[in-house]
């Protein structure tokens, strides 16, 4: 079990699985920048980001819902959290998270949903066995189920993401394709800053070098 003082963002799982050293940038170097990929993404949650809930028949839904677990040591919001009424008394959490773009091929959208799902367990004492992915370029939800493969991956990457940031190091830097459409590669420099270079000191120099 985590502290309160020990909990990480729980977005910062789709960071470590899209790139640890975008993860160790924003989480250890504390850097962060936007381009036009990040601007659609925060627009598309403009509604989840004001909170509320709305209610119908046989449906409540949640905007914008704190989330923690001490036991992943996470904590963060669900974009939609729907509560499907079961019985009479009984609602079944569906977690809903809010994606620009496509579908991907690796599995750092799921992990940071079924990282919800998780924190929802854990808060509300019942299980979670499913919830969605709604993509912003298609407009479709990709029903994600919480299966035990996911569950260990979702658990494995948490454990990853608190020994990243309390070793306190940001990873050498591999350019790939990918890198191209991240919101740091000016801050990364993965052509240029060299590998176990902390992006921080090697800004510093440079400004310091700067006549």
């Amino acid at each position: 079990m985590y502290s309160e003082d020990d909990l990480l963002p729980l977005s910062a799982l789709q960071h470590l699985l899209f790139c640890e050293r975008q993860c160790a940038l924003i989480h250890v170097e504390q850097l962060w920048a936007e381009n036009r990929f990040t601007a659609e993404g925060n627009i598309l949650h403009e509604k989840t980001e004001r909170g509320g809930a709305e209610s119908r028949r046989n449906l409540r839904i949640a905007y914008g819902l704190p989330l923690r677990s001490l036991r992943l040591g996470l904590i963060g919001k669900a974009d939609v959290v729907e509560f499907h009424r079961q019985e009479e008394t009984t609602w079944q959490p569906f977690p809903v998270e809010y994606k620009r773009g496509r579908a991907k091929k690796d599995n750092c959208d799921r992990v940071q949903l079924c990282a919800q799902a998780l924190c929802l367990e854990e808060m509300l004492h019942g299980p979670v066995p499913e919830g969605a992915l709604f993509y912003g370029k298609n407009r479709r939800r990709q029903v994600v189920r919480f299966d035990e493969a996911l569950r260990r991956e979702t658990e494995d990457a948490a454990t990853r993401l608190h020994e990243l940031v309390r070793a306190g190091h940001t990873p050498a830097v591999r350019y790939e394709k990918k890198c191209e459409s991240c919101s740091l590669i000016q801050l990364c420099l993965p052509k240029v800053a060299g590998a176990g270079k902390q992006v921080s000191r090697y800004l510093s120099r440079m400004l310091a070098e700067t006549p």
